[in-house]
């Protein structure tokens, strides 16, 4: 009898907490990729004059280049000053003592998104960008599976990688990548242009398509479907950067921006996701710093490049805007996604909620 009443107990205290969160939608969003010394000051001083990383400096700098990091990483990143850094959170600005790092030790992109979606790394299986179907149940999945979100779960990606990385044949899940063109059906207007412009545009990269297709094939389907977790990768600024174009890196961050804060326009005006919905927003590695040209690169060889930033903004996150101080981590993001949704996600290994991202 004791042990049911305390079974009961323990319910009803979870239960309650859940039902105190205002969270009922949960978007996750990435930049492959971006660095936390854009995030945080804007342009790189080292780097946007020099030639042999820009085309035309000039128009760069009349672009991006501001007196101060403030002007700079405002300029660069509107809505994240403009609107999260008043209402909500960020993490990971190392001048200020907020750290957010990867637990796994490869920093690079499938071991970095399997940790941000599963809560836990696996340098022992995910060790290579390989499109290996992911042996671990990512929170896309397990969230598929619970009563309320069955049908309510989708991903979109830049990198044709994903299928593999949230395990589309186990899963179930709806997953649009790479090069893939919608097969909602019925297909809306938009989408049927989509399908046919991603055709006649080619990509500059064999493997990863344009963002600008994988967000609006992402708002179609949050316009048609109303997912309650949705999980979209743009991925443009990591293969800018690995092609040592720091001009388009920058262009590509602050498009992004722009891309989250059509996201973020369209939940607010909709009943259904306003007020009711929180974005976190994170990375899947970091990049080199110095010497200079290993900005372009990533991996345990690169120094720093496991170091990362989060965001966060929604009903239950208090507006803090910067954090100063604290240690975080990647792993974080899952386990805090399935708090806010009041999911049972257990996972042994797996990192702790952000504690600071919910009221």
């Amino acid at each position: 009898m004791k042990k049911t009443f305390f079974a009961l107990l323990l319910s009803f205290t979870v239960l309650s907490a859940c039902a105190q969160h205002k969270t009922e939608n949960v978007f996750i969003i990435t930049l492959d990729g971006f660095r936390w010394q854009e995030l945080y000051t804007g342009a790189d001083e080292n780097l946007i004059g020099d030639k042999d990383y820009v085309e035309n400096t000039k128009e760069l700098s009349e672009l991006f280049w501001r007196d101060t990091p403030e002007q700079r990483r405002e300029t660069l990143m509107p809505f994240f000053w403009g609107v999260i850094a008043k209402e909500g959170q960020l993490l990971g600005n190392r001048n200020l003592g907020s750290m957010v790092n990867c637990t796994n030790n490869m920093w690079f992109s499938y071991p970095g998104y399997n940790e941000i979606l599963t809560g836990k790394a696996d340098d022992e299986r995910i060790n290579s960008n390989a499109k290996i179907p992911n042996p671990n149940e990512t929170i896309l999945e397990f969230a598929n599976k619970q009563s309320g979100f069955e049908g309510k779960v989708a991903a979109f990606g830049s990198w044709d990688v994903f299928p593999s990385i949230i395990n589309r044949e186990r899963s179930g899940i709806p997953i649009n990548a790479g090069f893939e063109k919608s097969t909602d059906e019925p297909l809306s207007e938009r989408e049927i242009f989509l399908n046919r412009l991603q055709d006649e545009i080619p990509g500059p990269w064999g493997g990863v398509r344009l963002d600008a297709f994988t967000h609006h094939f992402a708002m179609e389907y949050v316009k048609k479907h109303a997912p309650r977790l949705l999980y979209i990768s743009y991925g443009e600024t990591d293969d800018f950067a690995h092609d040592g174009e720091y001009d388009h890196y920058l262009k590509s961050a602050r498009q992004t921006d722009q891309f989250i804060k059509e996201l973020w326009d369209y939940i607010q005006s909709t009943p259904q996701y306003k007020d009711k919905t929180t974005l976190i927003i994170t990375t899947d590695h970091g990049r080199g710093t110095e010497p200079k040209d290993k900005w372009r690169g990533h991996g345990r060889d690169i120094h720093n490049a496991g170091e990362i930033w989060m965001a966060a903004i929604g009903p239950d996150t208090p507006a803090k805007g910067e954090v100063k101080g604290g240690q975080y981590y990647q792993n974080q993001v899952t386990p805090t996604v399935a708090e806010l949704l009041g999911l049972d996600y257990q996972l042994e290994g797996a990192g702790k909620p952000v504690k600071g991202f919910i009221k």
